[in-house]
């Protein structure tokens, strides 16, 4: 088991950027898939995107070419890179960790989860 602690988020205007942070502590985290993951007022959790300990990635088409997930294994932290920000990406964003790449794309259950950061986007 981790434990997951996010960051980073907070208020933009349209076009700009966000970088969030994912802080994994625990035994080996750097084993897991990290995810991130978005939720909108009224609106169904959504896969935002994945990458896996041999930084293989994963992102769902309505963040494609406009955010960047890396990780650094020396500070256990996962980043999400967001640019060119729309009012559509407003959602509180969480971070999970999968044992496996396959389970966060495919969007497994897992008990693995941070609290959130809120990201608004609003002119």
């Amino acid at each position: 088991q981790v434990q997951l602690v996010e960051s980073g988020g907070g208020s933009v205007q349209p076009g700009g950027s966000l970088r969030l942070s994912c802080v994994v502590s625990g035994r080996t985290p750097n084993r897991y898939t990290i995810g991130w993951f978005r939720q909108a007022p009224g609106k169904e959790r959504e896969g935002v995107s994945c990458i896996n300990e041999r930084d293989e990635t994963h992102y769902w088409d309505s963040v494609k070419a406009r955010f960047t997930i890396s990780r650094d294994n020396a500070r256990n932290t996962v980043y999400l890179q967001m640019n060119n920000l729309e009012p559509e990406d407003t959602a509180v964003y969480y971070c999970a960790a999968h044992r496996l790449f396959d389970q966060c794309v495919s969007r497994a259950l897992t008990d693995m989860w941070g609290r959130g950061t809120q990201v608004t986007v609003s002119s």
